[in-house]
């Protein structure tokens, strides 16, 4: 039989199917033109030099962080009037709300994240460390961390510098590799750090819940630790330390997390592991004489109350000395472990020793060691930009020695109520001289307003980004200072419980705060993609059970 060609094939084929084909088989210069005419295409600037050509006379405005803060105002800025450029070293906002219910299973990890590159946004890029910051010629020096293995995990001070240690060993040709990149609007939203208290084994051995690496970090460790206890060569003394579990820090990240570890043993690990639940123990560990500080009284009690009644825990008043590795006894039994995945031992002052499987650490926050690097002494403060507040004459200004004005006990960057950074310094005669640089602000964890009282949340940052991002749109900073609203605060119990209390003083716990817990997260979710896969999620979740494959 003769043999035919493809297209003497195509050509018996049905005149509406060929039609289709040839719609499917357009040129490209045919597809170009379809979207120049449909929704266009995002262009993404790569080059310092390109940023600059396509800035078409906007102003530049360079945002340090894509924390709740930066990513917020980044967003938000009138892309006509402003060229946003985002520099962190994580290339995705992360939504901390849920990370404790990532770290389940309950949702998947990408509920919580929004890229920061996205074609629905008309933001740039950077991925890297802002270095050295140049007030005077308005210049940032960035460090690029596009392989960086700190990436999705909470930094610590100490861990931090281990890091740092491994990328030298490991990428050694990456190091060192800086650009600069200049502004006519700086915004500081670099975030804080995990604060450890310089409590030895702390930063080496455990686990935080800042960022998504960590939640995923926290999801393998429960895991592990069952499916290590599950072995027939495990003896009942090392699954009584694995299956014990360890939270320290009683504020809403720490008990959320406790609640979400509970749900998820009672819930799926019961009917997988049954032989073992007479072993696990879920406890939380706090220096103060009470968890929940933020809520009032009724409510802070209702949450213990709800903890005890499900078997967890909470020891307030106790003082968390060490973290070491292996089993509690001999300090150098750790050296003679050859099980790959042993245990730890966390000492206690008020009860000794005591092996678990995993410590969660939420303590609060440490000052970037950024804010105290890069925002300290000025050489020389920029020529335009800078308002002064005291009297003093322009030539004896200019032979000052300026800084960035702290906070002295915990370092936070200090700002008017307009979100400027405050500059000080020291005269000759010894009073202290003000002023206020009009383009660069911060906000966020690494920031506070002079003489007030702020809470270092994500609620703060957020509505404080939306504010500037609105001034910076509409150019009306005398319209009036930021003021912050209180929008009350809730968390997580456990099994389908919350706490909530209105900025108003109000409250609601139980079932129905549940509810609200849920409904506001699923709100705030920033992205509609989030918006549809957190309700699937819950409810994929409640019929069939939570995913409990470890990779």
């Amino acid at each position: 039989m003769q043999a035919t060609s493809p297209r003497m094939q195509l050509g018996q084929l049905p005149s509406g199917l060929l039609d289709a084909l040839a719609s499917r088989s357009l040129p490209s210069r045919a597809i170009a033109s379809r979207l120049s005419h449909g929704r266009p295409t995002q262009r993404r600037d790569i080059t310092v030099n390109q940023l600059d050509k396509s800035s078409d006379h906007r102003e530049r405005v360079v945002i340090l962080g894509s924390g709740w803060a930066g990513y917020t105002v980044a967003r938000q800025l009138n892309p006509k009037k402003y060229q946003a450029v985002v520099v962190s070293p994580r290339s995705y906002f992360a939504f901390t709300p849920l990370l404790a219910s990532t770290s389940v299973g309950t949702l998947e990890f990408r509920t919580a994240l929004e890229p920061v590159r996205s074609r629905r946004s008309n933001v740039n890029y950077f991925q890297g460390w802002a270095d050295v910051v140049d007030f005077k010629n308005k210049k940032v020096t960035i460090e690029e961390s596009a392989d960086d293995p700190s990436q999705g995990l909470a930094l610590s001070r100490g861990n931090w510098d281990e890091i740092k240690s491994d990328v030298k060993k490991v990428a050694l040709a990456k190091k060192g590799k800086t650009f600069d990149l200049t502004w006519d609007k700086l915004i500081i939203t670099v975030g804080c750090y995990s604060q450890t208290f310089g409590t030895p084994g702390v930063k080496e051995h455990a686990l935080f819940l800042k960022d998504v690496g960590d939640a995923r970090k926290i999801r393998n460790r429960i895991l592990l630790c069952f499916e290590t206890a599950a072995l027939p060569t495990t003896t009942d003394a090392m699954r009584k330390n694995l299956l014990n579990f360890a939270i320290v820090g009683g504020g809403p990240t720490g008990i959320e997390f406790s609640a979400e570890l509970h749900d998820i043993i009672k819930e799926d690990l019961a009917r997988i592991y049954p032989e073992l639940m007479e072993f696990y123990k879920i406890t939380v560990y706090d220096v103060a004489d009470k968890v929940l500080p933020m809520f009032d009284e009724d409510l802070g009690k209702y949450a213990m109350k709800t903890f005890a009644r499900e078997g967890i825990k909470i020891k307030t008043s106790h003082h968390v000395e060490s973290l070491r590795k292996g089993p509690p006894g001999d300090d150098n039994a750790a050296k003679d472990i050859q099980d790959e995945y042993p245990c730890w031992t966390l000492r206690v002052k008020e009860e000794g020793d005591i092996g678990v499987g995993m410590v969660v650490w939420s303590t609060g926050l440490m000052m970037n060691p950024f804010a105290e690097k890069a925002l300290g002494k000025i050489p020389s403060t920029p020529e335009s930009g800078v308002k002064y507040i005291s009297p003093g004459s322009k030539m004896s200004r200019s032979s000052l020695q300026w800084a960035v004005h702290k906070e002295p006990r915990t370092g936070s960057v200090i700002t008017d109520d307009r979100l400027h950074v405050l500059l000080e310094s020291d005269d000759e005669h010894g009073s202290k001289q003000r002023a206020i640089m009009e383009d660069v602000f911060a906000l966020g964890d690494c920031a506070k307003i002079e003489d007030t009282t702020c809470p270092a949340t994500a609620q703060v940052a957020s509505q404080k980004a939306e504010w500037l991002a609105k001034r910076l749109n509409k150019g009306d900073f005398d319209k009036g200072g930021f003021t912050w609203k209180n929008m009350g605060v809730m968390a997580y119990i456990g099994n389908w419980n919350a706490i909530m209390q209105g900025g108003g003083g109000g409250s609601v716990s139980g079932r129905a705060a549940w509810v609200l817990w849920r409904g506001a997260y699923l709100t705030k979710s920033v992205s509609w993609r989030n918006k549809v896969l957190i309700p699937i999620y819950w409810f994929l979740n409640w019929a069939f059970g939570r995913d409990i494959s470890r990779f």
